[in-house]
């Protein structure tokens, strides 16, 4: 399993893993799985590290621990499976805001969205996303918004 990792991705994998262990005996924390995969430019939600951990309970998560050899696997399954959302999947999920029809979206309607639904944004990481895609009017383009979102 470990052979199909390239070696570079592994120095920053192992980098990554070793900045987040808590303990003497170089483990991980199951709670601190998504932070290592977000630390290696992964973005994968709770429910993908979840699913990628085997789906632990509530108890498990706060209390497991993973050595490198056991997180290596996670690692592997959660990036076979995980898919970043596409275009199409972030234009459907934006027209549904576009009430007019015409390909934009209040900009104040999603920054509300992304506050307070699913896995909720902090305000600052709002901003880092939304801070210039609003026209004077408050409006954002759906495809331009789209566009930007995908080369983040």
């Amino acid at each position: 399993l470990q052979a199909e990792i390239p070696e570079e991705r592994m120095e920053e994998i192992k980098e990554a893993y070793e900045i987040f262990c808590r303990t003497t005996e170089m483990e991980l924390g199951f709670d601190q799985v998504g932070d290592v995969f977000r630390a290696i430019n992964l973005n994968p939600t709770i429910e993908d590290v979840e699913n990628a951990l085997g789906n632990p309970s509530k108890e498990d998560m706060a209390a497991k621990k993973l050595k490198i050899e056991e997180f290596l696997p996670v690692y592997t399954k959660l990036v076979t499976e995980f898919t970043e959302g596409t275009y199409d999947d972030i234009l459907e999920g934006l027209r549904v805001f576009d009430k007019e029809g015409n390909g934009t979206v209040m900009g104040a309607e999603i920054r509300h969205v992304l506050r307070t639904l699913g896995e909720k944004m902090t305000t600052q990481e709002i901003s880092a996303c939304m801070d210039g895609q609003e026209d004077m009017n408050g409006s954002i383009n759906i495809d331009t918004f789209c566009r930007y979102l995908l080369e983040e």
